[in-house]
Parts: C-alpha cells; structure tokens; sequence
C-alpha cells in the first residue's frame, strides 16, 4: 500500500486534487474539474482528472460512494497517518535548541 500512496502523492495535480478534496469534501468529478479549471488554471480533461481520482482512490486517499446518478468523492486522510506512524520523529532537540 505504501507504493501507491507515495506515487499518488507525487503527481502535483493529484496533491491539487486533494487540497480541493481537504477544502469541501464531497465533490463530483464535474465539481473537481471545474474548480482546478477556474481556480488553478489547469487544463485537465474530465478523463484526465477522472484518472488521477482512480489513482488516488487506489492508493486509499480518496472514497467514493453513488447517489442516484452522482459520485462523490470524500478525502481519506487515514494513510497519510500510516505514514506519520512509520516513521515517528524522536524526542530530541531540533537544532536550535543543540549546544555546540
């Protein structure tokens, strides 16, 4: 799993796709593309972006779920915390609290 969330995260339109996700969650694809369209001037087709979703939901970032006729996607922020705890920082001083 840590494969597909670290090429997820590495593509900056799929980071802009969350940021917008972490910003309202709950969006349609049409609500996506039109908000990296207008707000961040991406040229992005609805497929284009339709597939970085499909990575993102692969990875676990982003959950679907179907009403009616819409799919909406809601940010998953859980293995982003896989992360944080693999790795936790130490208890120690940062650098500028170290006497030389």
């Amino acid at each position: 799993m840590a494969d597909d969330l670290f090429k997820a995260l590495a593509d900056p339109t799929r980071r802009t796709i969350l940021d917008e996700l972490a910003e309202k969650s709950g969006q349609t694809l049409f609500e996506i593309c039109a908000r990296l369209s207008m707000k961040h001037r991406l040229g992005i087709s609805r497929q284009g972006v339709s597939q970085h979703l499909a990575v993102l939901e692969a990875a676990g970032l982003v959950e679907t779920r179907r009403e009616g006729r819409y799919k909406f996607h809601d940010l998953n922020t859980a293995p982003l915390r896989q992360i944080t705890e693999r790795w936790p920082t130490p208890d120690t001083p940062g650098p500028e609290e170290r006497t030389p």
